[in-house]
């Protein structure tokens, strides 16, 4: 029985490994490469222990507007089901805010930028 998948999720980061997959999920994600175009990658530290046990670091990668439009940020486009995307919420930190961006396959998704800075 195949899961329903309402929702598009860009990952650049943790959420495409397959530990945090496992933990958060409770399956592995089929996803197709994508990218971000406009933004460029910086780094935060975490301090949420239990988003540290599950990445397995302390640094995660955050993604920031560049302002450069031949800046592009690699990742992995997901489809997820509602439940998933709660659970995504619930994982990432305060550090990051839920924005719907244009990637450059012109899918329209999810993904989670630097709080405060997801308005590039």
């Amino acid at each position: 029985m195949a899961i329903a998948a309402p929702y598009l999720l860009f990952s650049y980061g943790t959420l495409q490994l397959e530990q945090v997959q496992l933990a958060r999920f409770g399956r592995l994600l089929e996803g197709v490469p994508d990218a971000l175009p406009g933004y460029t990658t910086s780094v935060v530290r975490i301090t949420d222990p239990d988003v540290i046990a599950a990445s397995g670091s302390d640094l995660h990668p955050v993604v920031v507007p560049s302002g450069d439009g031949g800046d592009a940020v690699s990742g992995t486009l997901f489809r997820i089901t509602g439940s998933e995307l709660a659970a995504a919420d619930e994982y990432e930190v305060d550090d990051y805010a839920r924005t719907e961006v244009v990637l450059r396959s012109g899918a329209t998704a999810w993904a989670y930028l630097g709080a405060g800075r997801a308005g590039g």
